[in-house]
């Protein structure tokens, strides 16, 4: 199923967006299942490349012979790129269109991913990760400016719900597929395999893909204009908390990424696929919330079911840092409470970035940039906390409760959910 090129009139001005208009016909459901599974394809390449490697952690510290804060820290170099290289990448794809920096950029994670087969020690790995994350941040961001070139406000969070049922499966399957790509090599093989997968993934681009943005609607690329562009944003109040929220709720997810191989395998005492198996069944609670927020979007606002979940989020994982601190329901007194956040979660994630970029059509590539820097980039300040605090279950849980009541206080007192009216715009247009 190929992508269908939108041709529309050009996008608005932040003064003109009220009379913006579109030409295109609205996608049809079929047109939307090809988009949904091109997509997934693409932004799955990010938790496999974060996910894949995690029952391999402890194998890595001892094999490089370095310290287990130093092995997580290539998880924070993967993030570091996610987050940088979408702000690269955003702004390119505004200008050039999508496909080309999509296929480039996952041209890259293939070389990244090939070299590291022969990478001799935790500094060389260290920098490969972080070009193998820049490499990846051309789907995470790229695919969300397509979605914002067809669809806004609910439609857009429904939209982002459908890709979070394909994409969410990596998760699911990632700890699990490396687990058994352990049992037959060595953790090197992990990043052979995501090679491979990338190769499949230039000729799915180059045979599937077509160009969303037409000529008329892309931006020029210089860095005055790209400067003036991130200005606008940076000057939208509520654009911006919702960034942080879904920055910061993102950051709660990945510190349970960064600790829970250590907490299960060493502090439980779990192997490497009974770890795979309790990671993977965490992530089933996340793609069931994804996929109960269309049901929820038919009676609710965006802004109210990212209200609830942001605040199930805290209890959540205040009742995970009781169970955790004082032992009680061992293994299950910690897994239980985690999945209640990744379910919490699933409510939130969708719905901030569509609210966020619900407010910016006419810059989609831009501003998914900058949402999707500040997701991993406080991803990659606050997972290595959990390996500083200890790796254990306290450290994650603290964490966690920490990212997750920061993430609620800025909706509350920087967006003000309550205050925002229906979402429900024409694509391409700007609403400030």
């Amino acid at each position: 199923m190929t992508l269908r090129e939108e041709r529309s009139a050009p996008a608005a001005t932040p003064t003109s967006a009220s009379t913006t208009t579109t030409a295109s016909a609205p996608p049809t459901q079929r047109s939307l299942l090809g988009t949904v599974l091109v997509l997934g394809a693409f932004v799955a390449i990010g938790p496999l490349t974060i996910d894949m490697y995690l029952p391999a952690l402890p194998t890595i510290t001892s094999q490089l012979q370095t310290t287990e804060a130093a092995v997580q820290l290539t998880l924070t170099g993967t993030l570091v790129g996610l987050a940088l290289g979408q702000l690269v990448l955003g702004p390119l794809s505004d200008a050039l269109g999508r496909r080309g920096p999509l296929l480039a950029g996952t041209a890259l994670h293939v070389l990244s991913s090939v070299l590291i087969l022969v990478a001799p020690d935790i500094t060389t790995l260290g920098v490969l990760r972080v070009l193998q994350g820049v490499g990846t941040s051309a789907g995470a961001v790229i695919a969300l400016a397509v979605v914002r070139d067809s669809l806004s406000g609910r439609a857009a969070a429904t939209m982002l719900s459908r890709l979070f049922l394909v994409i969410g499966a990596a998760p699911v399957l990632a700890p699990t597929l490396g687990g058994l790509v352990l049992g037959v090599t060595s953790w090197r093989g992990v990043f052979a395999v995501l090679a491979v997968y990338g190769v499949a993934l230039l000729v799915l681009g180059s045979l599937a893909l077509r160009e969303t943005l037409p000529r008329e609607r892309r931006q020029p690329l210089r860095v005055r204009s790209t400067v003036a562009t991130f200005g606008s944003l940076l000057r939208d109040r509520t654009y911006l908390g919702l960034v942080a929220v879904a920055g910061l709720t993102m950051a709660s997810l990945f510190s349970y990424v960064s600790g829970a191989s250590f907490v299960y395998q060493e502090q439980f005492g779990l192997d490497q696929q009974q770890f795979a198996f309790l990671f993977g069944a965490g992530a089933v609670w996340l793609i069931g919330a994804t996929q109960l927020n269309p049901l929820l979007l038919r009676r609710l606002e965006p802004a109210q079911i990212l209200l609830g979940g942001s605040v199930a989020a805290v209890v959540a994982a205040a009742v995970l840092v009781v169970l955790a601190t004082s032992g009680l329901g061992g293994i299950w007194g910690v897994a239980l409470p985690l999945w209640a956040v990744l379910f919490a979660g699933g409510l939130a994630l969708p719905n901030a970035p569509a609210l966020a970029l619900s407010r910016h059509g006419e810059a989609a590539g831009s501003a998914a940039a900058l949402l999707g820097a500040v997701q991993f980039g406080v991803g990659a300040l606050v997972s290595p906390l959990v390996g500083i605090l200890g790796n254990d279950a306290t450290a994650m849980s603290v964490v966690i409760l920490g990212a997750a009541l920061a993430a609620a206080t800025v909706l509350v007192v920087v967006v003000r959910p309550w205050r925002l009216g229906p979402v429900d715009v024409e694509p391409g247009a700007g609403a400030h």
